[in-house]
């Protein structure tokens, strides 16, 4: 699964006219926010932690935005701008940033918002090792704004072609996985959509994923009106909390390690089937094993990317996650202190409601100590105690009290 994502964020804007005179279109405020600091945020739900933002117009502005948007996120981000030369065009912008691209990259327009799940780009790349890039595709009624693209099963066959057609057409979603062998044959100065996809569709090197999930276009002003409620409801979502060890995992005592984890029977397909409805998927965990000197927030790092790399493989993800390294008794002096965050303490799950749209109407917490069901009840949502067996069974269960709990009102 690739780790970087790569925006383009040089685009004009001239079509929103008075709005981008002085602020550039991927700032522009959906609700309270800059449309860039959302794209951001759903694209770490993947477990994205380093970003490219490919800058021109207004690049200035993009560059104290990178320099906040990890603190206001309360996410661990890498945030680079790379500023292209002369308005080099799309595929000139992101030439330009060669030298900061993985083999391996997502890539994103700075002004559409694709709900679709980035792990089935990085499955499909890894059916076909000799492909540039996998697009995702947006099924819509009609092609008045946008060139269409043909897909045979899930090789792309032609880009960008204005056709005219009756009926559903499929559209560049603006959501890419794409090699970093391919931009080294690039020019300094191209069109992504109009020189180089082209090609690759025409000489069979591009596959596609065709998904229906939520797409907005903020380029026109009507589209960037409706963001303003479509968006904002669409992500405003209730969320499942989950405690890590005894609940995600065989609590072996300060597990901190790949090789000490070892999942409970259930534990990802309770994730899984919680993404699918739509569900916000969160870990709140105490980490005394930090303070107590049995293993490093390092390492604590080095097993979340672990769990998500799993995670990624049978297709689910945990969306965000907080910790609590602190601990009265801690042996490590900047450690050694009480926090909010430490359950019963409800600090970590409000943290997650304050950065995330959380509904909590519909949110729960799994756990299994009592101080897990405090810190749920005391953050506003109901908690459940969870004492073994299959977790997809025990998490069913649960979602269909809260449900019952709700038709009782």
């Amino acid at each position: 699964m690739p780790r970087q994502a790569v925006i383009l964020c040089g685009g004009l804007g001239t079509r929103l006219g008075e709005r981008t005179r002085s602020t550039p279109k991927p700032l522009l405020p959906v609700g309270d926010v800059p449309f860039l600091q959302i794209l951001m945020q759903e694209v770490a739900r993947s477990g994205i932690r380093r970003f490219v933002l490919l800058a021109a117009h207004f690049a200035d502005q993009i560059g104290a935005f990178a320099s906040t948007v990890a603190e206001k996120l309360g996410i661990e981000l890498t945030v680079e701008v790379s500023i292209e030369p002369d308005l080099a065009g799309t595929g000139g912008a992101v030439r330009h940033a060669l030298h900061l691209l993985d083999e391996e990259f997502f890539l994103l327009n700075g002004d559409s918002f694709f709900d679709l799940p980035l792990h089935l780009l990085a499955a499909q790349a890894r059916r076909n090792s000799a492909a540039a890039g996998v697009l995702g595709l947006r099924e819509i009624p009609n092609a008045d704004r946008y060139g269409v693209v043909t897909l045979e099963k899930d090789v792309v066959t032609s880009f960008g072609e204005k056709l005219h057609v009756n009926g559903p057409v499929l559209i560049n979603g603006g959501v890419y996985l794409l090699r970093r062998s391919i931009v080294e044959k690039m020019p300094a100065r191209c069109s992504l959509e109009q020189d180089v996809l082209p090609d690759l569709a025409t000489a069979g090197r591009l596959r596609g994923i065709a998904s229906d999930g939520f797409f907005i276009d903020i380029g026109i002003e009507e589209a960037y009106q409706s963001a303003q409620q479509q968006l904002v409801e669409h992500r405003y979502r209730p969320a499942l909390f989950l405690d890590r060890d005894g609940v995600l995992n065989v609590d072996h005592g300060h597990v901190g390690t790949p090789e000490r984890f070892q999942w409970i029977d259930g534990a990802r397909e309770a994730i899984k089937s919680f993404n699918a409805c739509g569900y916000y998927v969160f870990v709140v965990t105490n980490q005394a094993g930090i303070a107590k000197g049995k293993y490093t927030e390092e390492d604590y790092w080095r097993l979340r990317d672990h769990v998500r790399e799993e995670l990624a493989m049978v297709g689910a993800r945990i969306d965000d996650e907080r910790f609590c390294p602190y601990h009265p008794d801690a042996i490590v002096p900047s450690l050694r202190q009480h926090s909010s965050w430490r359950k019963p303490g409800p600090g970590m799950l409000l943290d997650l409601m304050k950065k995330w749209p959380v509904d909590r109407s519909g949110s729960l917490m799994i756990g299994d100590k009592s101080w897990d069901i405090e810190a749920a009840e005391a953050a506003g949502i109901p908690g459940f105690l969870y004492g073994g067996g299959n977790l997809e069974t025990f998490a069913q269960s649960c979602l269909l009290d809260i449900k019952n709990r709700e038709a009782g009102k």
